[in-house]
């Protein structure tokens, strides 16, 4: 008898990561022969501990089709890490005991690097405690920050997003900006790598266009170049367009808005690197200033979702089954380009150990002499992944968003307290 599945999604969401999950499904009921029901985790992994399943059997075809056009997690997220399996081998044993309990062969976790740690820690688990378990790793993160993959789905959108929203505010600005604002500010995502602030540059098309200045994680902030830039800027064109990453940081590593606290992960909160800038440029320069936080609105995004980042969620989705059924084990699917103009991808696949924990940042050759700009070199890789529109059918002048019923799989085990 073919023996089940389990998928997961992992850490922050994105606005194409039910895609992928509809990528899953729909494969896994193509194949249904030789594999089982697929059960969600209520809450990522936490699901597994919990033995809370989701028995996504009880969804329409249609219902699974309109996760295509959903953004947020259908199934429930969570930021959770599993520890060393020597440090807490009683959470292992449970994913095991879950496992077995549900005749779950098949492990598909989705996420980014601690992600793909989980999916790579429970792969070695399998093999010693001697339960068959195949894991894939599907990528997933809008930091676009994984390694041996070309881009991470959701990093697509959240770039289109930024960069229209880009345009869009320097227009504003540059109306109102002889008699009211002269610097506008909009922090996006990027704790360490700086993709999401690069593909604010995509805006820029001539000399003077906004962004006037990038801000990336990977240049050690100088106060008095960053200053000195916007000054003259302001002086040139009368106004400044600033996209600053959140992780953006000094020479000593020390971040601009580092809050003194840590999330679930024991990453460095972050405060708000926006109101820092902006209080700089009110204290040294005077200029009236405006700032923004595209926070979860960036990735939430899915009216403006890349059509290539779309396609690439499904496709890495359905390539994750396609491996499990062909025997592929401890890898992730990744995607291959293979040219830039025209722009052209295959799926792939890394081994587990090569992924997990390992952070991909900017390459110095995408980013500008000047450390505040994009080279055309990034410009080839971004302009492809925000390519094309994909909307989601609309309803009463709203987008027409699905809603699963979620029903939950009958427990079999005692309650265990992760």
């Amino acid at each position: 008898m073919a023996r089940n599945a389990f998928y997961a999604q992992s850490g922050g969401v994105t606005a194409v990561i039910n895609a992928t999950a509809c990528g899953v499904i729909e494969t896994a009921r193509a194949n249904r022969g030789r594999i089982g029901n697929v059960f969600a985790g209520r809450n990522g992994i936490l699901g597994a501990l919990n033995e809370e399943l989701i028995d996504t059997e009880q969804e329409t075809a249609e219902a699974i089709a309109g996760l295509r056009s959903t953004p947020g997690g259908a199934f429930g997220s969570c930021r959770y890490k599993l520890k060393s399996l020597e440090e807490n081998a009683k959470e292992y044993r449970r994913l095991i005991d879950v496992f077995e309990a549900h005749d779950i062969g098949y492990f598909f976790y989705n996420g980014g690097g601690d992600s793909q740690d989980t999916a790579h820690k429970v792969s070695q688990l399998g093999e010693r405690l001697g339960y068959p378990i195949t894991c894939i790793g599907i990528p997933k993160t809008v930091d676009n920050d994984l390694p041996l993959t070309d881009t991470c789905p959701g990093f697509g959108s959240v770039a289109k997003y930024v960069a229209t929203s880009v345009r869009e505010a320097a227009l504003d600005v540059a109306s109102m900006c002889e008699t009211s604002t002269k610097v506008f500010i909009l922090e996006v995502m990027g704790r360490h790598a700086g993709w999401i602030a690069a593909a604010g540059g995509l805006a820029r098309r001539h000399g003077d266009d906004a962004p006037h200045i990038i801000v990336f994680p990977e240049v050690p902030f100088d106060d008095h170049a960053f200053l000195g830039r916007t000054r003259d800027v302001v002086e040139q064109d009368g106004f400044c367009v600033i996209v600053v990453s959140e992780g953006a940081r000094y020479a000593d590593g020390r971040f601009l808005a580092d809050a003194g606290t840590t999330d679930a992960f024991g990453h460095a909160q972050l405060g708000g690197v926006a109101p820092v800038l902006a209080q700089m440029v009110r204290d040294k320069l005077g200029f009236k200033f405006h700032w923004a936080v595209a926070d979860y609105l960036q990735r939430a995004a899915r009216h403006i979702a890349s059509a290539t980042d779309v396609e690439q969620a499904y496709a890495v989705g359905r390539h994750a089954v396609e491996l499990a059924l062909g025997g592929r084990n401890a890898v992730m699917a990744t995607i291959v380009r293979t040219a830039d103009q025209p722009y052209a991808w295959q799926l792939g696949e890394a081994p587990l150990d090569q992924v997990a924990n390992v952070e991909r940042t900017m390459p110095a050759s995408y980013i500008g002499a000047d450390g505040f700009s994009i080279t055309d070199a990034a410009r080839r890789y971004l302009e492809p992944l925000i390519a094309g529109e994909d909307p989601p059918a609309y309803s009463g002048g709203l987008p027409d968003y699905t809603v699963l019923r979620n029903a939950a799989v009958d427990k079999k085990l005692a309650p265990f307290e992760a």
